[in-house]
Protein backbone atom coordinates (compact mmCIF):
# COMPACT_ATOMS: atom_id res chain seq x y z
CA UNK A 1 0.00 0.00 0.00
CA UNK A 2 1.46 3.42 -0.93
CA UNK A 3 2.49 5.42 2.13
CA UNK A 4 -0.05 8.19 1.45
CA UNK A 5 -2.89 5.69 1.20
CA UNK A 6 -1.69 4.06 4.38
CA UNK A 7 -1.62 7.40 6.19
CA UNK A 8 -5.06 8.25 4.89
CA UNK A 9 -6.46 4.95 6.14
CA UNK A 10 -4.72 5.41 9.49
CA UNK A 11 -5.97 8.97 9.88
CA UNK A 12 -9.53 8.00 8.97
CA UNK A 13 -9.42 5.25 11.55
CA UNK A 14 -8.09 7.62 14.19
CA UNK A 15 -10.75 10.17 13.40
CA UNK A 16 -13.49 7.59 13.63
CA UNK A 17 -12.18 6.14 16.89
CA UNK A 18 -11.28 9.32 18.73
CA UNK A 19 -13.43 12.06 17.33
CA UNK A 20 -16.30 10.60 15.37
CA UNK A 21 -19.12 12.54 17.06
CA UNK A 22 -17.48 15.89 16.44
CA UNK A 23 -16.46 15.28 12.83
CA UNK A 24 -19.73 13.91 11.59
CA UNK A 25 -20.20 14.99 8.00
CA UNK A 26 -22.47 17.96 7.52
CA UNK A 27 -25.06 17.84 4.77
CA UNK A 28 -23.45 19.04 1.56
CA UNK A 29 -20.04 19.31 3.18
CA UNK A 30 -16.80 17.50 2.29
CA UNK A 31 -16.55 13.80 3.00
CA UNK A 32 -14.36 12.48 5.79
CA UNK A 33 -11.89 11.26 3.16
CA UNK A 34 -11.70 14.74 1.61
CA UNK A 35 -11.24 16.33 5.04
CA UNK A 36 -8.42 13.92 5.84
CA UNK A 37 -6.72 14.53 2.50
CA UNK A 38 -6.80 18.25 3.23
CA UNK A 39 -5.35 17.69 6.69
CA UNK A 40 -2.58 15.47 5.32
CA UNK A 41 -1.42 18.40 3.17
CA UNK A 42 -1.34 20.78 6.13
CA UNK A 43 1.50 21.73 8.51
CA UNK A 44 -0.40 20.00 11.33
CA UNK A 45 0.18 16.66 9.63
CA UNK A 46 3.86 17.08 8.71
CA UNK A 47 5.57 14.49 10.90
CA UNK A 48 8.99 15.51 9.52
CA UNK A 49 8.69 19.11 10.76
CA UNK A 50 10.85 20.26 13.65
CA UNK A 51 7.63 21.10 15.50
CA UNK A 52 7.05 17.36 15.86
CA UNK A 53 10.58 15.92 15.78
CA UNK A 54 12.41 18.39 18.04
CA UNK A 55 12.36 15.97 20.98
CA UNK A 56 13.21 12.77 19.09
CA UNK A 57 16.76 12.69 20.42
CA UNK A 58 15.68 12.95 24.04
CA UNK A 59 16.77 9.91 26.03
CA UNK A 60 13.36 9.36 27.59
CA UNK A 61 11.53 9.62 24.27
CA UNK A 62 9.05 12.10 25.71
CA UNK A 63 7.80 15.61 24.93
CA UNK A 64 7.77 17.83 28.05
CA UNK A 65 4.39 18.90 29.33
CA UNK A 66 5.15 22.57 28.67
CA UNK A 67 5.50 21.73 24.96
CA UNK A 68 3.21 18.75 24.50
CA UNK A 69 -0.06 20.69 24.45
CA UNK A 70 0.66 22.21 21.04
CA UNK A 71 3.12 19.71 19.64
CA UNK A 72 1.28 16.44 20.25
CA UNK A 73 -2.29 15.26 19.92
CA UNK A 74 -2.29 13.55 23.31
CA UNK A 75 -1.06 16.72 24.99
CA UNK A 76 -3.79 18.80 23.38
CA UNK A 77 -6.50 16.33 24.36
CA UNK A 78 -5.23 16.08 27.95
CA UNK A 79 -4.98 19.86 28.30
CA UNK A 80 -8.46 20.67 27.02
CA UNK A 81 -9.99 17.89 29.10
CA UNK A 82 -8.26 19.14 32.24
CA UNK A 83 -8.33 22.26 34.43
CA UNK A 84 -6.10 24.27 32.05
CA UNK A 85 -4.66 26.08 35.08
CA UNK A 86 -1.29 26.82 33.44
CA UNK A 87 -1.52 28.37 29.95
CA UNK A 88 -0.44 25.87 27.32
CA UNK A 89 1.05 23.32 29.72
CA UNK A 90 0.16 20.02 31.36
CA UNK A 91 1.82 18.40 34.36
CA UNK A 92 3.15 15.34 32.55
CA UNK A 93 5.18 14.51 29.42
CA UNK A 94 3.78 12.53 26.51
CA UNK A 95 5.48 10.18 24.01
CA UNK A 96 7.23 11.50 20.91
CA UNK A 97 6.16 10.64 17.37
CA UNK A 98 2.92 12.58 17.29
CA UNK A 99 1.56 15.46 15.23
CA UNK A 100 -1.67 17.47 15.48
CA UNK A 101 -4.31 15.02 14.28
CA UNK A 102 -8.12 14.99 14.19
CA UNK A 103 -8.56 14.23 17.90
CA UNK A 104 -6.61 17.33 18.96
CA UNK A 105 -9.41 19.59 17.72
CA UNK A 106 -12.38 17.21 17.76
CA UNK A 107 -12.17 15.47 21.12
CA UNK A 108 -14.85 16.20 23.71
CA UNK A 109 -12.79 18.79 25.62
CA UNK A 110 -12.12 20.82 22.49
CA UNK A 111 -15.71 20.65 21.28
CA UNK A 112 -16.94 22.06 24.61
CA UNK A 113 -14.22 24.68 25.03
CA UNK A 114 -15.53 28.24 25.34
CA UNK A 115 -12.81 30.11 27.26
CA UNK A 116 -9.02 30.17 26.94
CA UNK A 117 -6.36 31.17 29.46
CA UNK A 118 -3.65 33.39 27.94
CA UNK A 119 -0.05 33.82 29.21
CA UNK A 120 -1.08 37.13 30.80
CA UNK A 121 -3.41 35.20 33.10
CA UNK A 122 -6.45 36.67 31.37
CA UNK A 123 -9.23 34.15 30.79
CA UNK A 124 -10.83 35.14 27.51
CA UNK A 125 -14.39 33.96 27.05
CA UNK A 126 -15.22 36.09 24.03
CA UNK A 127 -13.86 33.66 21.48
CA UNK A 128 -17.02 31.76 20.69
CA UNK A 129 -17.27 28.02 20.98
CA UNK A 130 -15.44 25.07 19.50
CA UNK A 131 -12.94 25.83 16.76
CA UNK A 132 -12.39 29.49 17.66
CA UNK A 133 -11.34 28.73 21.21
CA UNK A 134 -9.45 25.59 20.20
CA UNK A 135 -7.24 27.52 17.77
CA UNK A 136 -6.47 30.06 20.48
CA UNK A 137 -5.08 27.37 22.80
CA UNK A 138 -1.92 27.07 20.71
CA UNK A 139 -1.87 30.27 18.66
CA UNK A 140 -1.48 32.63 21.59
CA UNK A 141 2.28 32.76 22.12
CA UNK A 142 4.16 31.71 25.23
CA UNK A 143 4.86 35.12 26.75
CA UNK A 144 3.27 38.53 27.28
CA UNK A 145 4.37 42.04 28.15
CA UNK A 146 4.44 41.16 31.84
CA UNK A 147 7.06 38.50 31.12
CA UNK A 148 9.36 41.27 29.92
CA UNK A 149 8.60 43.51 32.89
CA UNK A 150 9.28 40.67 35.32
CA UNK A 151 12.67 39.98 33.72
CA UNK A 152 13.68 43.66 33.85
CA UNK A 153 12.21 44.53 37.24
CA UNK A 154 14.31 47.01 39.19
CA UNK A 155 16.76 47.60 36.33
CA UNK A 156 17.65 50.95 34.79
CA UNK A 157 16.21 51.35 31.30
CA UNK A 158 19.54 51.85 29.51
CA UNK A 159 21.89 49.80 31.67
CA UNK A 160 23.29 46.58 30.21
CA UNK A 161 22.89 43.60 32.52
CA UNK A 162 23.94 40.00 32.14
CA UNK A 163 20.72 38.92 33.84
CA UNK A 164 18.68 39.75 30.73
CA UNK A 165 18.22 37.59 27.68
CA UNK A 166 15.85 37.76 24.72
CA UNK A 167 12.25 36.78 25.43
CA UNK A 168 10.61 35.09 22.45
CA UNK A 169 6.82 35.23 22.23
CA UNK A 170 7.05 31.91 20.32
CA UNK A 171 5.33 31.23 17.01
CA UNK A 172 2.19 32.35 15.18
CA UNK A 173 0.60 34.20 18.13
CA UNK A 174 -2.46 35.11 16.05
CA UNK A 175 -4.97 34.80 18.88
CA UNK A 176 -2.91 37.15 21.05
CA UNK A 177 -2.90 39.66 18.19
CA UNK A 178 -6.64 39.33 17.66
CA UNK A 179 -7.34 39.85 21.35
CA UNK A 180 -4.94 42.83 21.46
CA UNK A 181 -5.06 44.75 24.71
CA UNK A 182 -7.54 42.24 26.12
CA UNK A 183 -4.94 39.46 26.28
CA UNK A 184 -1.92 41.81 26.39
CA UNK A 185 0.32 39.59 24.26
CA UNK A 186 2.51 42.47 23.06
CA UNK A 187 4.66 44.69 25.25
CA UNK A 188 2.33 47.56 26.14
CA UNK A 189 4.04 50.72 27.35
CA UNK A 190 2.84 52.39 30.51
CA UNK A 191 0.42 55.26 30.00
CA UNK A 192 -0.71 54.10 26.56
CA UNK A 193 -4.10 52.74 25.51
CA UNK A 194 -4.18 49.69 23.24
CA UNK A 195 -6.69 48.34 20.79
CA UNK A 196 -8.69 45.50 22.34
CA UNK A 197 -10.29 42.59 20.54
CA UNK A 198 -10.44 43.01 16.78
CA UNK A 199 -14.00 42.59 15.58
CA UNK A 200 -15.07 41.91 12.04
CA UNK A 201 -18.22 41.25 10.07
CA UNK A 202 -20.45 38.42 11.24
CA UNK A 203 -19.62 35.89 8.53
CA UNK A 204 -15.86 36.48 8.80
CA UNK A 205 -15.44 36.72 12.55
CA UNK A 206 -13.75 33.49 13.62
CA UNK A 207 -10.54 31.64 12.80
CA UNK A 208 -12.34 29.04 10.71
CA UNK A 209 -14.38 31.65 8.88
CA UNK A 210 -11.13 32.92 7.37
CA UNK A 211 -8.98 29.78 7.38
CA UNK A 212 -9.72 26.25 6.29
CA UNK A 213 -9.71 24.25 9.54
CA UNK A 214 -7.97 21.38 7.77
CA UNK A 215 -5.53 22.84 5.24
CA UNK A 216 -5.12 25.94 7.47
CA UNK A 217 -4.89 28.11 4.36
CA UNK A 218 -6.80 31.41 4.21
CA UNK A 219 -10.01 31.35 2.23
CA UNK A 220 -9.74 33.09 -1.18
CA UNK A 221 -9.67 36.86 -0.91
CA UNK A 222 -12.82 36.88 -3.04
CA UNK A 223 -14.67 36.13 0.19
CA UNK A 224 -13.94 39.75 1.16
CA UNK A 225 -14.99 41.23 -2.18
CA UNK A 226 -18.39 42.46 -1.08
CA UNK A 227 -16.66 45.06 1.13
CA UNK A 228 -13.15 45.23 -0.34
CA UNK A 229 -13.88 45.24 -4.06
CA UNK A 230 -10.43 46.37 -5.23
CA UNK A 231 -8.42 43.88 -3.17
CA UNK A 232 -6.51 41.24 -5.12
CA UNK A 233 -4.60 40.09 -2.04
CA UNK A 234 -5.34 40.24 1.67
CA UNK A 235 -2.46 42.68 2.01
CA UNK A 236 -4.34 45.12 -0.24
CA UNK A 237 -7.17 45.57 2.25
CA UNK A 238 -7.49 48.82 4.16
CA UNK A 239 -10.37 50.71 5.72
CA UNK A 240 -8.65 53.55 7.61
CA UNK A 241 -7.74 56.76 5.80
CA UNK A 242 -5.16 57.77 8.41
CA UNK A 243 -1.55 58.06 7.18
CA UNK A 244 0.13 55.96 9.86
CA UNK A 245 3.60 55.81 8.27
CA UNK A 246 3.79 59.35 6.94
CA UNK A 247 4.29 58.43 3.29
CA UNK A 248 1.23 60.31 2.08
CA UNK A 249 -0.44 57.20 0.70
CA UNK A 250 -3.68 56.14 2.36
CA UNK A 251 -4.76 53.81 -0.45
CA UNK A 252 -2.10 51.14 0.09
CA UNK A 253 -3.12 48.07 2.09
CA UNK A 254 -2.80 48.33 5.85
CA UNK A 255 -0.02 45.71 5.65
CA UNK A 256 2.22 48.36 4.09
CA UNK A 257 2.44 50.78 7.03
CA UNK A 258 2.89 47.81 9.36
CA UNK A 259 5.83 46.64 7.25
CA UNK A 260 7.24 50.17 7.08
CA UNK A 261 7.15 50.69 10.83
CA UNK A 262 8.50 47.18 11.39
CA UNK A 263 11.48 47.99 9.17
CA UNK A 264 12.02 51.30 10.92
CA UNK A 265 11.94 49.54 14.27
CA UNK A 266 14.67 47.20 13.02
CA UNK A 267 16.80 50.23 12.18
CA UNK A 268 16.11 51.87 15.54
CA UNK A 269 16.98 48.67 17.41
CA UNK A 270 20.27 48.49 15.50
CA UNK A 271 21.08 52.14 16.25
CA UNK A 272 20.30 51.74 19.95
CA UNK A 273 22.30 48.52 20.25
CA UNK A 274 25.39 50.17 18.79
CA UNK A 275 25.12 53.58 20.43
CA UNK A 276 23.77 52.66 23.87
CA UNK A 277 24.27 48.94 24.52
CA UNK A 278 27.68 49.06 22.83
CA UNK A 279 27.35 45.92 20.72
CA UNK A 280 25.97 45.75 17.17
CA UNK A 281 22.85 43.62 16.78
CA UNK A 282 21.24 41.80 13.86
CA UNK A 283 18.08 39.74 13.48
CA UNK A 284 18.27 36.26 12.00
CA UNK A 285 15.60 33.70 11.18
CA UNK A 286 16.95 31.16 13.64
CA UNK A 287 16.70 30.67 17.39
CA UNK A 288 17.37 32.79 19.45
CA UNK A 289 16.82 35.36 16.66
CA UNK A 290 18.96 38.27 17.78
CA UNK A 291 22.70 37.90 17.21
CA UNK A 292 25.88 39.95 17.44
CA UNK A 293 26.51 41.66 14.12
CA UNK A 294 30.20 40.86 14.14
CA UNK A 295 30.96 42.51 10.81
CA UNK A 296 28.44 45.33 11.29
CA UNK A 297 26.94 44.79 7.83
CA UNK A 298 23.33 44.66 9.02
CA UNK A 299 22.79 41.08 7.85
CA UNK A 300 22.90 37.81 9.78
CA UNK A 301 25.53 35.81 7.96
CA UNK A 302 25.90 32.05 8.16
CA UNK A 303 28.55 32.32 10.83
CA UNK A 304 26.56 34.87 12.84
CA UNK A 305 23.09 33.32 13.13
CA UNK A 306 24.26 30.62 15.54
CA UNK A 307 23.52 30.16 19.21
CA UNK A 308 27.07 30.83 20.50
CA UNK A 309 26.84 34.25 18.80
CA UNK A 310 23.51 35.12 20.40
CA UNK A 311 23.05 38.73 21.46
CA UNK A 312 23.68 39.13 25.17
CA UNK A 313 24.11 42.90 25.66
CA UNK A 314 20.54 43.62 26.65
CA UNK A 315 19.07 46.61 28.41
CA UNK A 316 15.41 46.75 29.50
CA UNK A 317 14.59 49.33 26.82
CA UNK A 318 16.18 47.24 24.08
CA UNK A 319 14.48 44.06 25.29
CA UNK A 320 11.02 45.67 25.17
CA UNK A 321 11.49 46.88 21.60
CA UNK A 322 12.95 43.56 20.46
CA UNK A 323 10.05 41.67 22.03
CA UNK A 324 7.52 43.74 20.07
CA UNK A 325 9.59 43.41 16.90
CA UNK A 326 9.39 39.63 17.25
CA UNK A 327 5.71 39.68 18.23
CA UNK A 328 4.76 41.39 14.98
CA UNK A 329 7.29 39.36 12.98
CA UNK A 330 5.88 36.04 14.14
CA UNK A 331 2.29 36.89 13.28
CA UNK A 332 2.50 37.22 9.53
CA UNK A 333 -1.23 37.91 9.42
CA UNK A 334 -1.19 40.82 11.87
CA UNK A 335 -2.57 43.09 9.12
CA UNK A 336 -5.75 40.97 9.13
CA UNK A 337 -5.82 39.88 12.77
CA UNK A 338 -5.56 43.30 14.46
CA UNK A 339 -3.69 45.90 12.38
CA UNK A 340 -4.11 48.81 14.77
CA UNK A 341 -2.73 46.81 17.69
CA UNK A 342 0.35 45.90 15.64
CA UNK A 343 0.82 49.53 14.61
CA UNK A 344 0.48 50.71 18.21
CA UNK A 345 3.14 48.28 19.41
CA UNK A 346 5.54 49.34 16.66
CA UNK A 347 4.87 53.06 17.09
CA UNK A 348 5.36 52.96 20.86
CA UNK A 349 8.54 50.89 20.57
CA UNK A 350 9.97 53.47 18.17
CA UNK A 351 8.97 56.33 20.46
CA UNK A 352 10.54 54.65 23.48
CA UNK A 353 13.83 53.97 21.70
CA UNK A 354 13.69 57.62 20.65
CA UNK A 355 14.16 58.55 24.31
CA UNK A 356 17.74 57.29 24.01
CA UNK A 357 18.75 57.55 20.33
CA UNK A 358 17.70 59.61 17.35
CA UNK A 359 14.47 58.16 15.94
CA UNK A 360 12.57 60.18 13.36
CA UNK A 361 8.90 60.13 14.36
CA UNK A 362 7.90 62.95 11.99
CA UNK A 363 4.76 62.16 10.06
CA UNK A 364 3.95 59.02 12.02
CA UNK A 365 0.42 58.80 13.41
CA UNK A 366 -0.49 56.40 16.18
CA UNK A 367 -3.85 54.62 15.73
Amino acid sequence: MPIRSFLLTLALGAAAALAAPAVAQQAGGPSLAEITEAWLASPHADRTADAFTHWNDEEDGMVPGRCAVCHTTQGAVDYMAGPMSTPGAIDHPVPIGQNVSCAACHAKGAAELTAVLFPSGVLVDALGTGSEATCAVCHQGRAWGGTVDAAAEGMEADTVTADLSFINVHYTPAAATIMGGTAKGGYEYEGRDYKGTFTHVKDLATCTDCHSPHTLKPVPVAACASCHKEAEEYTDIRTSKVDFDGDGDVTEGIADPIATLHGRLSDAIAAYATEVAGTAIVYGNAYPYFFIDTDADGAAGEGEAIYPNRYQTWTPRLLKAAYNYQFVKKDTGAHAHNPHYALQLLHDSLADLGEAVDVDMAGLTRP
